[in-house]
């Protein structure tokens, strides 16, 4: 189908995303007599490269988007999207379907061989509108960016469009793109390569991502049954049903719950996906949790291994790399798509500043220094958290095992676990684009480089609303609590800011909590909502001084570039 049929059938619902195929539409650009020229080009339809698009086209940047398959992703793949996912989602005008559809939770509990030793809470605070976590497959996260993407000017969708040639241009970059009736050639002032773990714009780039594999195999299985069950995150070292290996239990939409079974390194990948080697798996699991008569359908399954690495530099010139094109981690913490969707949240305005010549075309290479540091982040702990899970020697096994035991009565403990620290957002405290901080007073959790907190507001006719739908979803945010705005703090900096005030009264005390906020404090947020500057009291020139800093026009410290500081 093409993508308004599909948004017609995704209306009518319920639609079945993994019977979609998408249809090839042949375009003009493949009869034009020289190469048609676009703004910005994506190469990849995942979660990651629809989530720049979206982005790049409210940013009024026309885009277009090449992929080589037909079809939404196989199988749940991505379950796990982070609070900070789904207020970029909220952004992009799709989150409220991924909450309704999805699984909300935030406690999560883990268990040393048949004894649960603690529990968690990854959100113990109101204030928030969003949930920690939703478990949603990606299939439906990849469909619904689709549907918005339907419905949003300027963003175009091929498929069956593969590209298997690329040059790098003085002013651009030349594609090569394969299609069912033969190849054709493009050109683009900017490329995003969102093509995934086995990217071939990084393979026609000469480039690798370079890291560590883990000699390990994990099954990931889909099953469906109709089991009672709390829904919580559930880890088990070592259970008495799955004997030295780990076990997570999931549970998403539709009554599929998510299992990875670890294997070790000797297991075979392919009889370990056949479903008489899963079901007596599961079943003693159900077993051991007292829903042994729970019947159980298994679906998509995979056995992995995975790695954690990433590639040296995210931007090439005139190619940008995001998601699992530039890195990879394991799946425990949920750390690859939400860190790669915000990669896209972090390119997309610097993008747009770019090709709108609001800032130098070197204001992207802080999107390598910034997303680069925050995979260097997830890689560690990412890599700590499978170095625990699957302890390689006699040593780290004894370690491992000692601070599970320890964790049932002692919280210093359960610091000291690890079955994946769950995706954060990364606070980029020392990046380039911040305006040095000279506020030493300030408390809290929102400094320069943090992106920012939601909390409660009131509206203008008394319900309740949220300070980041307040905020101007495209443009930089001046955040300023208790007096009112005095006007000369907009001398000469004409609509690039937004200005949103926030009273210091009750019904904003929240606020007024989590950003450490007296009569004054004013706070500049970028698009993408990090905070990149604080004051306790602004003038006109310091807001001028950390916008142009933020976009990359303000002279740095003498040895330091954009594409370093982090």
């Amino acid at each position: 189908m093409n993508l308004q049929d599909f948004a017609a059938a995704d209306a009518a619902g319920p639609l079945d995303y993994q019977q979609v195929a998408f249809d090839y539409v042949r375009h003009a650009d493949q009869d034009a007599a020289q190469p048609v020229r676009r703004p910005v080009v994506v190469v990849g339809a995942g979660p990651v490269g629809l989530a720049l698009a979206l982005d790049l086209a409210q940013k009024q940047i026309p885009v277009l988007v090449l992929e080589g398959g037909h079809a939404l992703s196989t199988g749940s793949r991505a379950i796990c999207f982070a609070k900070r996912t789904l207020e970029i989602f909220d952004r992009l005008g799709c989150a409220d379907r991924m909450v309704d559809k999805g699984v909300s939770w935030k406690v999560g509990r883990v268990y040393f061989g048949a004894e649960e030793v603690y529990r968690f809470d990854l959100l113990p605070e109101s204030g928030h509108e969003r949930p920690a976590f939703i478990n949603l497959q990606q299939y439906y996260v990849e469909g619904y960016l689709v549907n918005r993407a339907a419905a949003v000017p300027g963003i175009e969708l091929r498929w069956h469009n593969k590209v298997v040639g690329l040059t790098q241009q003085d002013d651009g970059v030349r594609l090569t793109i394969e299609t069912p009736e033969g190849n054709y050639e493009l050109d683009a002032d900017y490329v995003a390569a969102c093509d995934g773990s086995r990217s071939q714009l990084r393979s026609l780039l000469g480039q690798e991502s370079k890291g560590r594999i883990f000699r390990d195999r994990f099954l990931i299985a889909d099953i469906t049954m109709d089991a009672d069950l709390p829904i919580e995150r559930r880890f088990w070292f070592a259970p008495p049903f799955h004997p030295g290996q780990s076990v997570l239990l999931h549970k998403q939409a539709d009554g599929m719950w998510r299992v990875d079974f670890q294997l070790g390194w000797d297991a075979d990948p392919v009889a370990e996906r056949q479903h008489e080697r899963i079901r007596p798996r599961v079943q003693a699991l159900l077993d051991s949790i007292g829903h042994s008569k729970v019947k159980f359908d298994i679906g998509w399954a995979s056995v992995y291994t995975f790695a954690c690495q990433r590639m040296e530099r995210f931007r090439q010139g005139r190619v940008l790399f995001a998601g699992d094109s530039a890195h990879g981690v394991s799946p425990f913490g949920a750390r690859g798509a939400n860190s790669g969707v915000q990669d896209a949240d972090n390119l997309a305005w610097k993008l747009a500043a770019v090709l709108r010549g609001e800032a130098p075309p070197t204001l992207l290479d802080s999107y390598g220094a910034e997303r680069e540091y925050a995979a260097d982040e997830n890689i560690r702990h990412s890599t700590r958290a499978t170095d625990f899970i699957t302890p390689k020697s006699e040593v780290s096994r004894l370690y491992r095992d000692a601070v599970l035991a320890l964790s049932k009565h002692h919280a210093f403990a359960r610091t000291l676990v690890n079955s994946g620290r769950l995706s954060t957002a990364t606070v980029l405290r020392d990046s380039p684009l911040n305006a040095p901080d000279a506020a030493q007073d300030f408390a809290g959790a929102m400094v320069p480089g943090a992106s920012a907190a939601d909390a409660p507001v009131r509206r203008a006719d008394g319900s309740t609303g949220w300070l980041l739908r307040s905020l101007a979803p495209h443009r930089f945010n001046l955040l300023v609590f208790g007096a009112p705005v005095d006007a000369g703090l907009l001398d000469g900096l004409g609509g690039q800011l937004n200005v949103v005030h926030v009273p210091l009264d009750d019904a904003h005390a929240v606020a007024a909590a989590r950003y450490d906020a007296r009569p004054g404090t004013t706070y500049l947020l970028r698009p993408d909502q990090h905070v990149c500057a604080r004051w306790r009291h602004a003038d006109a020139a310091g807001i001028r001084a950390a916008l142009d800093r933020a976009l990359g026009l303000a002279p740095l410290p003498p040895g330091e570039r954009l594409g370093e500081g982090l």
